[in-house]
Formats: C-alpha cells, sequence, structure tokens
C-alpha cells in the first residue's frame, strides 16, 4: 500500500530541501509547481491554448509564456488570471494524475505531493493519509527569503501574511519537522525519521 504525504511549509521554512531530502531516500515526489511551470515553458501543453485564449503575442520568440506581460494583464484585469488559471489547472491535474499512476506502478513505497497552500485549498487533506509540515520561526522565515531572494523584508511578510497562519498550519500536520538553528545534517537525521515511517 503506498502512502500518500502531503508536504507544505510557509515560504523559506525549507520545504524545497526537504522535498529532495526524500526523493532522495525514494519517495516520488508530485510538485504541482513545477509541473504547472513546465505547462507554461518553450513548447509546453498550455502554450497553443494561451496564444488562442490571449493572442499570440503572450507568447515570447522561444515559445514560451510571456509572463512579465501576463502579469500586467492579470493585475489589471483580476478575470486574466482566472483565465489562464482555466487552461493550466487541468493541465496541471492529468500530469499529476499520470505521475501518480507511473509511481504507483512501481511499486514506490510513498508519494509525496508539495503543496504550498495544502491548508488554505481544504481539499487535500482528504486525499493524503499524512500531513508533513516543515516549520520554522517567523523570523527565520524572512532571515532566509531576504538571504535567498533579495526581496525586503516587508515584502516577504506580506507573502506571509497570505499564506496560512503558522498555528493553522501547525495544527493541520500529522509530522512536523522543526528546521530551525540546525545544520543541514540534522535536518537531513529528521526528514530520515520521518521517512521511515512512510515506508521509505
Amino acid at each position: 500500500m503506498t502512502m500518500r504525504v502531503g508536504l507544505t511549509g510557509g515560504i523559506g521554512s525549507g520545504k524545497s530541501t526537504v522535498l529532495k531530502m526524500l526523493a532522495r531516500l525514494g519517495a516520488a515526489v508530485i510538485d504541482a509547481d513545477a509541473i504547472s511551470r513546465a505547462t507554461t515553458a518553450a513548447g509546453g501543453t498550455a502554450i497553443a491554448a494561451i496564444a488562442r485564449r490571449f493572442g499570440s503575442e503572450f507568447i515570447t520568440a522561444d515559445g514560451a509564456l510571456d509572463r512579465d506581460r501576463m502579469r500586467e494583464m492579470a493585475y489589471a484585469d483580476p478575470q486574466a488570471r482566472k483565465r489562464l488559471e482555466d487552461i493550466i489547472h487541468p493541465l496541471v491535474g492529468q500530469e499529476s494524475a499520470r505521475q501518480v499512476q507511473a509511481a504507483l506502478d512501481a511499486g514506490v513505497p510513498c508519494i509525496v505531493f508539495d503543496i504550498p497552500l495544502l491548508v488554505e485549498s481544504g481539499r487535500w487533506r482528504a486525499q493524503v493519509d499524512r500531513v508533513l509540515v516543515v516549520d520554522c520561526s517567523p523570523e527565520t522565515q524572512v532571515e532566509r527569503v531576504v538571504a535567498r531572494s533579495g526581496l525586503q523584508p516587508q515584502a516577504i511578510s506580506a507573502i506571509m501574511a497570505a499564506q496560512a497562519p503558522r498555528a493553522l498550519r501547525l495544527a493541520a500536520a500529522d509530522i512536523v519537522i522543526c528546521n530551525d538553528g540546525i545544520s543541514l545534517d540534522q535536518l537531513r537525521d529528521k526528514v530520515a525519521q520521518a521517512a521511515s515511517g512512510f515506508g521509505l
């Protein structure tokens, strides 16, 4: 029986690092954000529909979505974002389902779904056996994202405010990996410990 794990955590919590560690331990990883980006990359499955819906000027010379132009349009017209999501979401759903089936066929013991908005979406809880939350203090989140992206602390706080409150994420968790003030090796140990409970 393959275990399905939903992985979530706030910006800067180290969720992507934990995801990579789980993949190295043998989990199949379903990353909806990565799948979504692939649909709008050069030659992606969403490109033809985007060109039909929005016009070819929204496609770059190399055949990818012109993200800057689309962002401007979505900012000016809130419905534009919804129209774009109506194209991309079904494709992400299809590809996620294909990857899940491939993992099941291969007999992988654990499938990890990377779900940034697991708590916010509401629908995910019923689709996974365990919820794994990567957690750290808000101060650490801000420090990490400043170091990584060069964004201003105020901008990061605004992103954090748009995500589920930390307490809500922790309340939804079956397992919490606290990634604060520890080394990468210590984090690896914690991930391995959690993974052993997933059959890895």
